[in-house]
């Protein structure tokens, strides 16, 4: 199986069309959406009928802190993530906001695990972003290949037999062989809000067959973005973010 995993769309209409039409040149065998379907971007209605209809089709989808803070006000968010996120909640239709706070905070895939933030407290949105965060998923699930988003930054790490958990660059656009004496953790990076310096959407293929993991890149058209951000009345960073990457 061919599996196609994105993550943190962020109401970013462009960047989701252009991950899903290189996906479909890919010839893969379902798709995995790791939460954050809204929040910061322009198109949060769009973004959220697409992910229902590929959930239709068989996609998985789990939830983030941001799918989340839609139906709990009280959700922690940062100033401009909590603007965003009240500009975004009119706008959804009662089937959106159903659609959204039904998602499951987790999902088992065979020997995969999918999750928004740590699998150590999927619910608490804890940021995997070195070696020693990684550390508490890889001790509270049995699962070989984890895949997380919220941290806008591909990563990958491992965890051998011994418990040691490392991080590895990653070849962009190369296979990865994740080898099976190790278990596995993959930051997929972000569709919609990249955050490494790069403004392209970014999201990964693994193949179960091969056991191959593939970071890929997308270029798509970021000033369209940004103009409608600023268009909506939404934060100047919010913008400025999808122009740099960062």
């Amino acid at each position: 199986m061919r599996l196609a995993v994105i993550t943190d769309i962020h109401g970013n209409r462009e960047a989701l069309a252009a991950t899903l039409a290189d996906i479909a040149l890919r010839k893969v065998d379902q798709i995995a959406i790791l939460g954050d379907i809204v929040g910061y971007g322009p198109d949060p209605e769009w973004c959220v009928d697409t992910v229902m209809a590929l959930v239709a089709a068989g996609a998985i989808c789990v939830k983030g802190n941001h799918d989340n803070a839609i139906s709990t006000p009280g959700e922690s968010l940062n100033a401009i993530a909590r603007a965003a996120i009240d500009w975004t909640r009119p706008r959804l239709t009662p089937d959106h906001r159903a659609f959204l706070a039904k998602l499951p905070l987790t999902h088992a895939l065979d020997d995969i695990l999918l999750v928004h933030a740590s699998a150590n407290d999927p619910g608490d949105w804890i940021y995997v972003t070195s070696d020693r965060s990684a550390m508490p998923s890889f001790r509270v699930c049995k699962a070989r290949v984890i895949f997380c988003g919220h941290v806008h930054v591909p990563a990958l790490m491992t965890c051998d037999m011994g418990g040691t958990v490392r991080e590895h660059k990653i070849p962009m656009g190369m296979p990865i062989p994740l080898l099976r004496s190790r278990r596995w953790l993959a930051v997929v990076g972000a569709v919609g809000q990249p955050r490494d310096g790069v403004p392209q959407a970014g999201y990964a293929i693994y193949d179960t067959v091969t056991n191959d993991l593939t970071f890929r890149r997308v270029p798509y058209d970021a000033a369209i973005t940004a103009q409608k951000t600023r268009a909506a009345g939404l934060p100047e960073t919010l913008a400025l973010r999808l122009l740099r990457g960062s």
